[in-house]
């Protein structure tokens, strides 16, 4: 419906999400209110660029949309991009997601999110979003 929206995790879903994925290893489970807002943060400004791109595609969009259909993290799957970029000395990324969306045609369009550590090591380390449709979704532009 138009009035659907995306619930995201509580601090202790998110930690024993990590902990089911093995990726607790430095954090514990009172460092989650701050680790939720940071990823809360980096999915509605992913969202918000997304949103963006798909401005370029308005005459597509029936109304309500684009929704987020659906999305899938990927942390252990490099993206094409995400190769070429540690090929030429980016590093790696932390975290993938797969967002799907729906303009409104009945097609789901794919995003591919990479996600990367910006100033590691530095006191306020921060981290930033790299983002690019699918091949499978290239003609859906």
């Amino acid at each position: 419906t138009e009035k659907e929206t995306w619930t995201y995790p509580s601090p202790q879903m998110f930690y024993n999400a990590l902990v089911r994925k093995n990726k607790a290893h430095d954090v514990t489970a009172s460092d989650m209110d701050v680790v939720v807002a940071i990823h809360n943060g980096m999915n509605e400004l992913t969202w918000k660029r997304l949103l963006d791109w798909e401005k370029l595609h308005g005459a597509e969009h029936k109304p309500g949309c684009p929704k987020l259909r659906r999305f899938r993290g990927r942390p252990y799957d490099l993206s094409i991009k995400a190769k070429l970029k540690s090929m030429l000395g980016w590093g790696f990324p932390f975290d993938r997601h797969d967002w799907y969306v729906d303009r409104g045609d009945g097609k789901e369009v794919r995003y591919i999110i990479d996600y990367y550590s910006v100033d590691e090591g530095q006191p306020n380390p921060n981290a930033g979003a790299d983002g690019t449709g699918g091949l499978d979704s290239i003609w859906a532009d």
